[in-house]
């Protein structure tokens, strides 16, 4: 479970969350919504404790990891799949050793089977032709695809994090990765949290929809819920949705 207990965070002087409370199973399908720059990344890296809180507790899966040394944090970051914004992988390095990296480092496996497992984990994402290909050759979906290999390559994980998933893609792209979202967790039985500000996505993929706004939880509910709010910013963020689901 995670569980944010009144939390603060601040870059510099602009506070970017305000006493943010809410807790999460590990088997949930939970989206993060909001306004850019509004702490939904954040969010994300605080539960990897990459920042700690200006105030408050953050918990995971029992453990009050505030005040953790980057070793104590180790177990605490290989109970998730990570994905950020825009994949994040090595330009040197290229597609094959991008997914082997963390097998490499972490697991410390032989050659033989570091390639088995990428060659199983690029089929598994769609883009086993990738292998030999450097970054900068690829297109977003397949950076986006080779990203989600390289995060399932330490091994069965207890939640997926996505942080803009779709952010960049076009239409077919965002449609194969939210395909690939969605069969990852029903195929590992684990849920996820994605940050987004695309609602649709979230309704396509997720049960619980926070919002955020102004560094504060202004809504925290199911379909039903988010369908039937009459929270003003939560109703003009969902017009979009509100139209495509009634057609």
């Amino acid at each position: 479970m995670i569980i944010f207990d009144d939390v603060w965070f601040s870059y510099g002087d602009r506070e970017v969350l305000k006493g943010v409370s809410f807790q999460a199973d590990f088997h949930e399908r939970i989206a993060v919504l909001g306004e850019s720059g509004g702490g939904k990344t954040t969010i994300l890296k605080l539960i990897l404790g990459l920042i700690s809180p200006d105030k408050g507790k953050i918990i995971i899966d029992g453990v009050n990891i505030n005040n953790l040394s980057e070793e104590e944090l180790i177990p605490i970051r290989r109970k998730f799949s990570i994905v950020f914004q825009e994949g994040a992988l090595f330009d040197s390095l290229p597609v094959k050793e991008n997914v082997a990296f963390l097998m490499r480092e972490i697991l410390r496996l032989p050659d033989e089977e570091i390639y088995l497992k990428v060659r199983e984990l690029l089929q598994r994402v769609g883009v086993s032709d990738a292998e030999e290909l450097m970054p900068e050759e690829l297109s977003g979906g397949m950076h986006r695809r080779v990203a989600i290999a390289r995060a399932l390559a330490i091994g069965k994980t207890k939640m997926f994090l996505y942080d803009e998933p779709t952010a960049g893609l076009d239409p077919v792209n965002s449609e194969r990765i939210v395909a690939l979202i969605r069969d990852l967790a029903e195929r590992e039985s684990i849920g996820f949290m994605i940050i987004t500000h695309v609602v649709y996505v979230a309704w396509q993929l997720c049960d619980r929809f926070i919002f955020l706004k102004d560094g504060q939880i202004i809504f925290d509910g199911d379909k039903r819920e988010l369908l039937s709010t009459n929270i003003q910013p939560v109703k003009d963020f969902i017009k979009e949705l509100l139209f495509r689901v009634s057609e």
